[in-house]
């Protein structure tokens, strides 16, 4: 199987490097690709290559050609070099890098055009432009959402992690930094004692307990009722706020919801929703929440791409890989618009873009997409 894929892939390089001989005018549009086609991220790297593989086949255009280059992962040189190597075979525009940490080398080849995958910034950087689901994107779409809910005390989770400098630069951006702010900590062991003191949660315990002492030595029908009743409850009293927006992901965000139900906050009242969201079902299991809403690519066409991908190649892609698809159809659409590609600035659209994971904005110097609002139901994504 192994030896199946190596042959595979050395004939998608043949393939994509075929017209390299061509002529070098207008009518030919190179797009290069870094990618890590060997080492441990090996298989990232090629199935970023059957995507574009993929988008080049519904194009269908022989005057597209990719050139392709192992860029490793987080290694400068051979970023570097690859670089290099893309430019001498008459590129103009190349879909990576892949991480944003790899910024920095790209910026010195000023005189080239780079489509990342990386969602840590919307603004065009020099010459570079992300189109990654950020985050700035996912906030817009959820706290439109939040409003529409009628919702109008929320309140901001996110980690004391790497990424908080980002997290807060973004919601002072959106001009969100009104709203009321959680920093926890990562570590399970602390976040529950501090997701006690937001939900105020010893004292709506005693709560509690003061008012069923109130009826326990009442023998009349109302008091009996009423002590039943409070027999069923671990708390008395409401908590501060009635949506959350959580800023994490995998297991963290599982212990954070988890240690919200444990402080018993209402799901009926409060609105739970989160970023990050890949349509994970590792979600389905946690049985402590009931609808948990995060805005994210266009469901169908994910799941449909996904389908495409494996028929062909009988593996399932990465995520990042219908980034790199779009990617490719959207330089593929400035070519064809602008007749040829100059600058970062050929990208500057009036109209919305649709890609396969949604639609873009490019305007004013920044990569916005319209996300749509998805929930868990019943072991199920489903579209708000």
């Amino acid at each position: 199987m192994k030896k199946r894929i190596i042959s595979t892939i050395v004939l998608l390089l043949l393939l994509f490097n075929s017209s390299l001989s061509a002529d070098e005018n207008n009518k030919t549009l190179r797009i290069g690709l870094l990618a890590p086609l060997t080492g441990d991220y090996s298989e990232l790297g090629n199935s970023l290559l059957y995507s574009l593989q993929l988008a080049l086949e519904e194009i269908n255009d022989k005057n597209v050609t990719i050139v392709p280059r192992d860029s490793g992962f987080n290694d400068k040189e051979k970023l570097n070099d690859a670089i290099n190597e893309i430019k001498s075979n008459n590129v103009k525009v190349i879909i990576g890098p892949i991480t944003n940490d790899e910024f920095e080398i790209a910026k010195k080849h000023n005189d080239l055009i780079f489509i990342s995958p990386s969602n840590i910034s919307t603004e065009f950087s020099n010459n570079i432009i992300s189109i990654g689901i950020s985050l700035e994107s996912q906030l817009l779409a959820l706290t439109n959402f939040i409003k529409k809910q009628k919702k109008t005390k929320t309140v901001v989770m996110y980690p004391k992690n790497q990424y908080l400098k980002l997290i807060e630069k973004q919601l002072k951006n959106l001009n969100l930094s009104s709203l009321k702010t959680f920093i926890y900590s990562p570590n399970p062991e602390i976040l529950t004692g501090q997701i006690e003191v937001l939900t105020n949660y010893t004292q709506r315990k005693k709560n509690l307990e003061l008012r069923k002492k109130m009826f326990e030595d009442k023998e009349d029908e109302e008091s009996v009722k009423e002590l039943e009743r409070l027999d069923q409850l671990y708390t008395l009293g409401k908590v501060n706020f009635d949506s959350v927006i959580i800023i994490d992901f995998g297991n963290s965000l599982k212990s954070v919801l988890t240690s919200l139900v444990y402080t018993d906050v209402d799901q009926n009242n409060v609105t739970f929703t989160t970023v990050n969201q890949w349509f994970d079902e590792s979600i389905f299991y946690e049985n402590t929440i009931k609808d948990l809403y995060y805005p994210s690519v266009n469901y169908k066409e994910f799941k449909k791409y996904n389908e495409k991908y494996f028929k062909k190649f009988n593996v399932y892609p990465s995520e990042i890989t219908i980034l790199a698809y779009d990617a490719l159809g959207l330089i593929y659409y400035a070519w064809k618009k602008k007749g040829m590609i100059k600058s970062i600035d050929d990208f500057s659209f009036k109209n919305n873009i649709k890609g396969k994971i949604g639609t873009f904005s490019f305007k004013n110097g920044k990569v916005i997409q319209e996300l749509e609002i998805y929930k868990t139901e019943n072991k199920k994504f489903v579209k708000f």
